[in-house]
């Protein structure tokens, strides 16, 4: 199994590789930071699994599933981009988004990644009322779910 790569100056939010003074190789830093923050900023994820995906091309992510194994070990909820031929890890931070291809959602990172499930449509009929209440209500609580809207205060 591979390590992830630990560079000894990283940025606070993502752990991009800092450049120090004297820095030999600085080409490999750059293009690994590049790397991360093209990935992180695309927003996209190919699907959600806990088993790497053999041979798969540089650029691809994936969010990681609980139980993941292999090289994705103890890496839970993480990103893991493909670059060089090599996985790199990004934890996700409160607020982190990503639309992920499989499953044709955003996902929003507040603790665990969650996705905004679809409401109950009313069908129509005699509660036709209390059936629409009930989809705006489950509506609004997805989309609070998903942080587009500000938790309810008492």
């Amino acid at each position: 199994m591979s390590e992830p790569i630990i560079y000894p100056s990283r940025t606070d939010s993502l752990g991009l590789p800092l450049l120090f003074a004297g820095q030999a190789q600085k080409e490999f830093f750059i293009n690994q930071a590049m790397s991360l923050v093209d990935a992180v900023i695309w927003h996209v994820v190919e699907g959600a699994l806990d088993t790497p995906p053999p041979n798969p091309p540089d650029g691809t992510c994936y969010r990681i599933l609980d139980g993941a194994t292999g090289e994705w070990s103890a890496m839970e909820d993480s990103l893991a981009i493909r670059v060089g031929g090599a996985w790199q890890f990004v934890s996700p931070r409160r607020g982190m988004q990503a639309y992920d291809r499989a499953n044709q959602c955003w996902y929003f990172f507040d603790g665990a990644w969650v996705c905004a499930g679809e409401p109950t449509l009313p069908e129509g009929g005699l509660v036709v009322d209390v059936e629409a209440r009930a989809a705006i209500a489950q509506l609004i609580d997805e989309l609070r779910k998903v942080g587009l809207l500000a938790p309810q205060t008492p």
